[in-house]
């Protein structure tokens, strides 16, 4: 058999590389940072998880999901917080598994990494980092963090999962092996901890300060923040707003106006974060974008899979579902009997990337439409509306209208591109539905969209 390097040990490279020493493969997995089973986790730059059925999918494919299903909040729905404190609960889906979970990167990381570490087939090494990648040599340049030492190492088969800021595919960029075009977001973010209320009348644990069972947003226009529930009864919550304009990071430079600022826009939040001025200035403010790569694969030899091949803002929730679903589809595509054949590989890889590429473009504009949705939109009546009239719709044509969300959230089956194309076609029929006195003739119209 192959053997495989993986370059990134987190969670999209681990579970690869799980699921490649599944099939017997030989597998060395690397990563820069220290081992997180014997570190301390980092703080402040990771915006927690939304695990969706695409993700547990992945997990089922690798024997994992029950491993990582007690660190899952459920998350049925959306609670939304008005600027006068008032909450609205918005449910996700029509039926009781169209849930998705609420995730810490941290736990999910440190439950691959300790399978990955029983697994015979896989060498695990961190603090190691990668340097460059030769394809022509089969040589990786990496270096030992602990002592500072460079050194190569040869490899069959490189797969580069070492995430957005991706050293293997800035050593191919840099020998004009492949493209790539980051475009950044102009908007930053920066993570909060809402902690548990204290326990009070002999309570031995704390209460969450809002309902644990929902994502959580404050929508306010142009930026929002939103929080996830975690197991120990806090919440993860993360504000995203503009770098620079009014209102901007770039005006929250003292904790006055932080407070202000939070006690005008986010009142209950504020409240609920005893400490909001000293872990605003502590925690470092993150930058988002969307990553487009020209080629992901080289000469059957090395392929970019996850966020390092097409990373993505967070808005809906499908970053690490997404970098899941490429580790299911690769490991189908290398159960081929050829596949450790390099001409089979390489065509392979080659399927890959051609029948990959359009679902990945596709969820990377679903996920920039959905901070819209979920920064505004969500708070219009109009938005309340058409909401139920797609349930109405789901109701009455099951199978043949799932509203876009649903699709991408809770049916896997369902590709990316094809939930971006019937999305398409449900707004044209939610217009005209709604342009009516009657919403008469939704069949006609389902079978004018090719429903």
């Amino acid at each position: 058999m192959r053997r495989y390097t993986v370059i990134g040990a987190g969670p999209v490279g681990t579970l690869m590389a799980l699921m490649l020493a599944n099939r017997g493969r030989s597998v060395r997995l690397i990563e820069r940072r220290a081992d997180p089973r014997t570190a301390p986790p980092e703080r402040g730059r990771s915006i927690n998880l939304a695990m969706a059925a695409r993700g547990m999918l992945a997990l089922e494919r690798a024997g994992l999901a029950g491993r990582v299903r007690p660190a899952l909040m459920p998350m049925p729905g959306r609670m939304v917080h008005d600027a006068a404190g008032k909450t609205a609960f918005l449910r996700y889906g029509q039926q009781d598994h169209e849930v998705i979970y609420a995730l810490s990167r941290e736990k999910l990381n440190r439950i691959l990494v300790d399978a990955a570490a029983e697994c015979p087939g896989i060498e695990l090494r961190f603090s190691t980092r990668c340097l460059d990648v030769d394809v022509a040599a089969g040589s990786v340049a990496l270096r030992n963090e602990h002592d500072g030492r460079d050194y190569h190492e040869s490899f069959e088969v490189l797969l580069g999962a070492d995430g957005a800021g991706s050293a293997v595919r800035a050593a191919l960029v840099a020998r004009d092996l492949v493209g790539a075009q980051e475009l950044p977001l102009d908007h930053d973010y920066k993570e909060l901890i809402i902690p548990a209320v204290p326990p009070a009348g002999g309570a031995s644990a704390g209460q969450y300060a809002f309902e644990p069972r929902a994502l959580h947003i404050w929508p306010r226009g142009g930026y929002m923040l939103i929080a996830l529930p975690n197991t120990d009864g806090s919440f993860t919550a993360t504000l995203f707003l503009s770098r620079d304009g009014d209102p901007g990071f770039g005006r929250l430079r003292s904790d006055a106006a932080v407070t202000r600022f939070f006690e005008a826009h986010f009142p209950d939040a504020a409240r609920a974060i005893p400490d909001l001025a000293r872990q605003f200035a502590a925690h470092p403010q993150g930058r988002l974008g969307t990553l487009y790569c020209q080629r992901w694969q080289v000469d059957g030899r090395l392929l970019l899979i996850g966020d390092a091949a097409h990373a993505i803002v967070p808005f809906h929730g499908q970053g690490l579902n997404c970098g899941f679903e490429d580790c299911r589809l690769l490991d189908h595509l290398l159960c081929d009997p050829g596949a450790d054949e390099p001409t089979v590989r390489q065509a392979l890889l080659q399927q890959f990337e051609r029948e990959r590429r359009a679902d990945t473009d596709a969820i990377a504009a679903m996920a920039l439409e959905n901070y819209q949705e979920m920064r505004d939109t969500v708070r219009s009546p109009e938005f309340l509306r058409r909401q139920a009239l797609a349930a109405q719709l789901e109701r009455a044509f099951p199978g043949r209208f799932i509203p876009r969300y649903s699709m991408v959230m809770f049916h896997p089956e369902i590709t990316y591109s094809e939930a971006q194309r019937r999305g398409i076609a449900q707004q044209r029929i939610l217009d005209a539905l709604l342009s009516r006195a009657e919403p008469g003739g939704a069949e006609a119209l389902l079978e004018e969209a090719g429903l």
